[in-house]
């Protein structure tokens, strides 16, 4: 390691320096020597004491730093500095809670390191980073060389590293010491002790070497493997985000501490090496035969997108208009066969629509999709190199089904949109992370609907899909607001859940509808170019506009909340008069009478109303709801007038009504079912009145009111499912799904048909697919019978002729119906089959049994072997657990096995989350809630029990 001081200078930036960067370190003066004269022995003793003395401090030096020798050399020039906007910026909440505040105690400000963020005395501008990636032992070594500028006086330079064995050398006459606390352990920082201060507004370069091991489970720079030919080949790449950059190279691991990023990777030559810049030299050693290749110097970014990977891919590639190279990498076999050509296809096609919408260009000359076989989230969105697992990349027309489709596209849609929202501009800290998961989630139906306009993501699966199922959490007493504050790196993880991405997502299209989509693309705009606090572009765009609606305000309401609001709409009419009057109420929706306590919430409302009758419906009006209770005046209403609120469900919040609106909207249902309507739960109406609503579904032919009822009516079936009540039930759902299933039939599996759902039928085959499942979760009989000649035909023909639209249901109709020797075919195919859809549903297939002991054993070989990928262990679990014969052996297996499970999957984001609130999803009694308090009394989580009416 090398420190070198550079001579005095202004910052080049012109830039004034944020609190954020200006905590000073104090450091204790020594103490002067002393001569003192006194006795041979005493003098003996003296020694004798001093001697002890040092070697305990040494001990206790030992177990708590483990300092090592370094040095450091001045530095003379001074070199550039990206402008002051650079390529990225920071988006935060109305200047955000990210910037640190506040005065330190005396202990944090002498050791800074126990402090739980890094003390921003210095910064980052650029990091030159070396590694020699060895994957015959799965082993890395590297070098790292920090450009650093001084902000504040330091002896200390902190940032972070995790798992790295790191060696310092002593090069110029300035003495440091260095090493990676013991203590506190959570923290993962790495300080550099100086024996000479640093000045501000200086610029220094500290150069650190590592060594560390590519680890096999699936956070910071770990391998991973595949078989082909009967072979077993591994590869090797980097998952960062949110704090695992550490684990590679030490770095200041916080987002804020932007800066660019030169890296050289060494290998052997069979192998491929990525990064999120191309390739700008190679060269082939003679030596030893080894390949080195120097990537471009990046952007301006923070350290969690850094990436890079060791592979044997191949790959297929394109190019957009303006120039920009897109390249798949994936196993040869799935290059080979086509399997990332539909991924790439739509890529190039969304970066021209992300750059017209945001009106601005992608910033790198390459993006390549790298396709893993494992990989502990769906996608990360690395700058230039995004890394997807294969499931939610590679596609195969054949066998896959609309829905597999569907999902693979919003995956890819919300990655490429990440180019700009959380790459280009990136949240100074997590609090903030559902900005831009937020805007992402958002846009996984704008741009789905780009590509594919006859799906109507936004109008239709955005409301089952985001808005009703964020609402069943945040309408719990334990829900959060979205922005939450974030001081342990331990906190970090629960800020990544639904209510960011979901909640954020649908924050963002109510405010996209408030504005109108001509001023929410001008302020978008305006925050990617100036990188200004999201709500100050929104305010200024309407403003440009003549419409002075303070947005900040509003949505504070909505951020820095928990929950939402219901808002109750009745006509204030008597006597059969007409009135031109409403009175409009609300209060914070909860589940449960006993937990609506908190009555002192209240939000900025943008209510739209529409009134009509039998024979003819008004437009639209929007009006503001700022207090409890207020009254409007809008059109002309009597006795048979109805009126509907939040139309089309832009707004966060739900709707009710007097029950004479109810009912009138209940007979507009049956004669002309075009009413948009959010049920009202937990008790706010009669049980009555929402299965009257669900009553009028025979006569709907549309897709999106069926699939909004298959929702709901999974959540009663989970309620309900052990109940007496239960046979009433599921005989009432068969009744109202009879006639229309019957109607819509099977789909046809002609010639050309397989794995198309690029047309327009798309809805029709959707409905077709939600009817389906509906008639054979529920036991209608001929459905039944159809699904068990699907499979029967396969075993005995051994061609598979079943739809591949409808090939899970199927799969597990069959599997739950028929015997063992079933199960075993079913198995065969999932170990045999290539393609990674298909293997998808085959495994899922498998936890349909009604044989106890084949999911016994389906759940040992998930985690015990090799036969399932790791990825899926919980996924297995967590079926089997949906299963009513396996819910008992999903309960008991998480309990068994949850120290290996936390110990594999802990550090993941949402994995632990998911299978936590999957195997408890169906424990809804008080004894359940005790023994699973009592069995995970040690694991820090929250769950949600609750039940409504």
């Amino acid at each position: 390691m090398g420190l070198n001081d550079s001579s005095p200078g202004a910052m080049r930036n012109g830039r004034g320096l944020s609190d954020q960067w200006a905590e000073s370190v104090v450091v204790r003066p020594r103490t002067t020597e002393r001569h003192i004269t006194v006795h041979k022995r005493l003098v003996l003793g003296f020694a004798l004491s001093i001697l002890t003395l040092i070697i305990v401090t040494a001990v206790a030096v030992v177990l708590n730093i483990k300092f090592k020798d370094c040095g450091a050399q001045d530095r003379d020039e001074t070199t550039g500095e990206p402008s002051s906007r650079g390529p990225g910026g920071s988006a935060k909440l109305n200047g955000g809670r990210g910037e640190r505040t506040g005065e330190k105690g005396d202990e944090e400000v002498v050791q800074p390191w126990r402090n739980s963020r890094l003390p921003g005395s210095v910064r980052p501008r650029h990091y030159d980073l070396r590694l020699a990636v060895y994957m015959d032992n799965f082993t890395f070594s590297g070098e790292v060389s920090i450009e650093l500028e001084c902000i504040n006086a330091t002896r200390f330079i902190v940032l972070h590293a995790d798992r790295l064995e790191a060696h310092c050398e002593l090069r110029g006459a300035v003495g440091c010491q260095a090493g990676l606390l013991r203590y506190p352990q959570t923290n993962q920082m790495y300080v550099v002790a100086l024996h000479r201060e640093m000045k501000p507004m200086r610029v220094y370069r500290l150069n650190v070497s590592f060594d560390a091991a590519i680890e096999d489970e699936l956070l910071g720079f770990f391998r991973s493997s595949y078989t082909m030919q009967r072979e077993r080949r591994y590869l090797a790449v980097t998952q960062f985000s949110p704090i695992h950059a550490r684990k590679a190279f030490p770095c200041f691991d916080e987002p804020v501490y932007k800066a660019t990023f030169s890296l050289t990777l060494r290998h052997d030559p069979q192998y491929t090496s990525l990064s999120n810049m191309p390739v700008e030299s190679s060269l082939l050693s003679d030596e030893d035969g080894w390949l080195t290749n120097h990537f471009a110097r990046t952007p301006r970014m923070s350290t969690y997108y850094l990436a890079w990977a060791v592979c044997n891919f191949t790959y297929r590639e394109t190019q957009t208009d303006s120039g920009v190279t897109i390249r798949l990498y994936a196993r040869p076999d799935a290059i080979l066969s086509g399997a990332g050509d539909y991924a790439l296809h739509i890529t190039k096609r969304l970066l021209g629509f992300y750059q017209d919408y945001f009106k601005v260009q992608y910033s790198l000359p390459k993006l390549d999709l790298l396709a893993v076989p494992k990989h502990p989230y769906a996608a990360m969105e690395n700058w230039g190199l995004s890394v997807f697992v294969e499931q939610k990349i590679l596609l195969d027309a054949d066998v896959s089904s609309s829905s597999y489709q569907m999902e693979l596209t919003m995956v890819v849609v919300h990655e490429i949109c990440h180019q700009w929202f959380g790459d280009l501009v990136t949240p100074v800290w997590w609090e903030d992370v559902w900005l831009k998961e937020g805007f992402a989630h958002f846009f996984e139906y704008i741009g789905t609907d780009f590509l594919f306009p006859k799906w109507n993501m936004e109008k239709q699966r955005f409301l089952t899909d985001v808005l009703h199922e964020v609402m069943l959490l945040d309408g719990l007493s334990s829900s959060h607001p979205i922005s939450q504050e974030v001081e342990q790196a331990t906190d970090i993880d629960r800020v990544f859940d639904w209510i960011a991405y979901k909640k954020g997502a649908a924050l963002i299209r109510m405010l996209a509808n408030v504005m109108g989509q001509p001023l929410f693309q001008k302020g978008l705009n305006s925050l990617i170019i100036y990188t200004t606090c999201v709500f100050d572009s929104a305010l200024k765009a309407m403003r440009s506009e003549g419409r002075d609606i303070d947005i900040g305000e509003m949505m504070d309401r909505w951020t820095l909340q928990m929950g939402y609001p219901v808002v109750t709409i009745s006509k204030n009419q008597s006597e059969q008069l007409p009135t031109y009057y409403i009175t409009v109420s609300q209060e914070h929706f909860l589940y449960g009478e006993e937990v609506r306590k908190n009555n002192s919430l209240q939000w900025q409302v943008p209510l739209t109303v529409a009134v009509g009758n039998t024979s003819a419906v008004c437009s639209e009006s929007l009006i503001w709801i700022n207090n409890k209770t207020e009254t409007h005046r809008i059109g002309q209403m009597d006795d048979s007038t109805w009126l509907v609120g939040n139309i089309n469900q832009t707004g966060y919040f739900r709707v009710n009504y007097d029950l004479q609106n109810w009912k009138l909207l209940i007979q507009q249902l049956h004669t002309n079912p075009q009413v948009n309507l959010v049920c009202i739960q937990a008790g706010y109406l009669p049980q009555g009145v929402p299965l009257q609503l669900i009553g009028y579904l025979p006569e709907e032919m549309s897709f999106l009111p069926w699939h909004a009822a298959s929702r709901a009516l999974y959540q009663l079936d989970k309620l309900l499912d052990r109940t007496d009540e239960y046979r009433l039930f599921s005989d009432y759902v068969l009744k109202q799904v009879a006639s229309r299933y019957h109607q819509m039939g099977w789909p046809t599996n002609g010639p050309g048909t397989e794995g198309n759902v690029l047309q327009a039928s798309y809805q029709t085959e959707e409905l077709q697919r939600e009817l389906i499942m509906l008639a054979c979760s529920f036991g209608n009989k001929q459905c039944h019978r159809q699904a068990v000649a699907y499979i029967s035909d396969w075993i005995s023909s051994n061609k598979n002729r079943i739809p591949p639209n409808i090939r899970d249901i199927v799969y597990c109709t069959g599997v739950s119906l028929m015997d063992e020797d079933v199960w075993e075919f079913i198995w065969m195919k999932f170990h045999s089959s290539n393609a990674v859809s298909e293997k998808k549903i085959l495994l899922e297939a498998l936890t349909c049994s009604d044989n106890t002991f084949l999911l016994n054993r389906l759940l040992n070989l998930s985690l015990t072997s090799d036969l399932v990928p790791e990825q899926d262990v919980i996924d297995v679990i967590i079926h089997v657990g949906r299963n009513p014969q396996g819910r008992n052996l999903a309960w008991r297996y998480f309990r068994e096995k949850w120290d290996i499970l936390n110990a594999r999957y802990g550090e993941a984001l949402f994995m632990n989350s998911k299978l936590i609130s999957g195997v408890t999803e169906f424990l809804n009694t008080e004894r359940e809630l005790n023994e699973f308090s009592l069995n995970t009394s040690h694991v820090h989580i929250q769950m949600f029990f609750f039940s409504c009416v």
